[in-house]
């Protein structure tokens, strides 16, 4: 279907802010025609696209790769198709690997991955060598080979390595993402009535909220766009609308699962409920959702990680945190926020699509005006079960594992 026309499709432009149903003409995977109702002299392939969605690809703004160093968990390519399939045609990969892309061989590496039917792999650079947080990566040369930004995907602990981070970064034109976690406060489950109940270790927010209130005050001194990630605490949110109110330039991003569970699914002890951050309470939920309507929080990230089935198939306290979710996400999501009648399918797809474009700094995409990033047919009536036969991997740590699902993606059109 490189080529065909869609009849009656909903067409979602986040960029214009605009919602239309509209016939859609696709060559040779981009538009060459948008209106009321098309002629189709050409005998293109018609598709009946009442009551699906054509919005622009998502992009995923962090995610892990197995590869290099862990490839029983997931190839590279692997994780690129499946991205692909669950209608990401962007995926951010962080640099946390065996080795790690703390070097331009390691980036040029990832920069040559993808192809038909996958995501473009878009590589962070490591800012410490082997994502240590004990020595500064050469952020100059990283920057020079084209990652998309610089993070480790791990907490930094040292506030003298953080303070000449945002010092030796002030003349890169790069994203710099940072994730807020205390990693001298330990436990299993986010602090309330469920950490009690289920006799699992609590973990306060102060965890986040502490080392989120020293990056913001670091930020004060030395003013440089920044990305922080996993925000995960209803506290967490309030900190980072006060920084925004006080006009600190931040950006924030809250992972899928935070959204759809809390810590009353822990009643299972599934190990692919096992999280870094763990899931909030209810309140917390409540609070991040509200965080992303009103701007707080600017997108949805995915936070994809794959596990063999050895390292998941143990107790809920000794799992290695993490599940995958590339997959599955636009549907659970669809499912929890846009059938419940809570968001638009135009907010889901500025929270999926546009703003992560904007946190990475990219060309945001766009359809009414011809201009893509990729393209996404989503049928929201579509009925299929989350197995790994239907994502064509291997990993199956996925907190909806067999469950039959409602929305799948039909089809994915990459950007030239």
């Amino acid at each position: 279907m490189n080529s065909c026309l869609i009849r009656q499709v909903q067409l979602l432009d986040p960029a214009d802010d605009r919602a239309e149903i509209r016939d859609v003409q696709i060559v040779d995977q981009a538009i060459d025609a948008i209106g009321v109702e098309l002629p189709n002299p050409s005998k293109l392939e018609e598709i009946d696209g009442t009551g699906q969605v054509l919005g622009p690809g998502l992009i995923d703004l962090y995610s892990y790769s197995g590869e290099p160093g862990y490839e029983p968990r997931e190839t590279l390519f692997e994780l690129l198709q499946m991205a692909y399939q669950g209608g990401f045609t962007q995926v951010a990969v962080l640099p946390d690997t065996v080795p790690a892309a703390d070097r331009p061989a390691q980036i040029r590496q990832r920069q040559q991955a993808g192809g038909s039917g996958q995501a473009r792999c878009l590589p962070w650079g490591a800012i410490s060598y082997d994502c240590q947080g004990k020595q500064l990566t050469d952020l100059t040369e990283l920057s020079a080979v084209g990652v998309v930004g610089l993070c480790d995907g791990r907490p930094l602990m040292e506030l003298s390595l953080l303070r000449r981070l945002l010092e030796y970064a002030q003349p890169l034109d790069l994203p710099i993402a940072l994730w807020p976690c205390d990693r001298t406060q330990a436990g299993l489950c986010r602090n309330g009535a469920d950490a009690l109940r289920l006799g699992l270790a609590p973990i306060a927010a102060a965890a986040e909220t502490i080392p989120l209130n020293t990056l913001l005050e670091l930020l004060v001194e030395t003013p440089r766009p920044v990305h922080v990630m996993r925000i995960s605490t209803a506290r967490g949110v309030e900190r980072l609308r006060q920084a925004k109110a006080e006009g600190q330039q931040v950006t924030a991003s809250v992972t899928w699962l935070h959204l759809v569970f809390t810590t009353e699914n822990l009643d299972s002890y599934s190990p692919s409920l096992r999280l870094d951050p763990p899931l909030g309470n209810p309140a917390d939920r409540d609070a991040l959702v509200a965080g992303l309507e009103d701007g707080t929080l600017d997108a949805i990230a995915i936070d994809h990680r794959a596990y063999t089935y050895e390292e998941k198939a143990v107790p809920f306290g000794v799992a290695p945190p993490g599940a995958l979710g590339l997959p599955v996400a636009l549907s659970l999501l669809w499912q929890t926020f846009v059938q419940s009648g809570r968001w638009t399918p135009l907010q889901l797809w500025r929270y999926l699509s546009l703003q992560p474009a904007r946190c990475l700094g990219i060309d945001p995409p766009a359809l009414l005006n011809q201009q893509t990033g990729g393209m996404v047919l989503f049928d929201p009536q579509i009925p299929w079960q989350a197995t790994p036969e239907a994502w064509g991997g291997r990993a199956a740590n996925v907190p909806c594992l067999g469950w039959s699902l409602q929305g799948r993606v039909r089809q994915v059109w990459q950007a030239n």
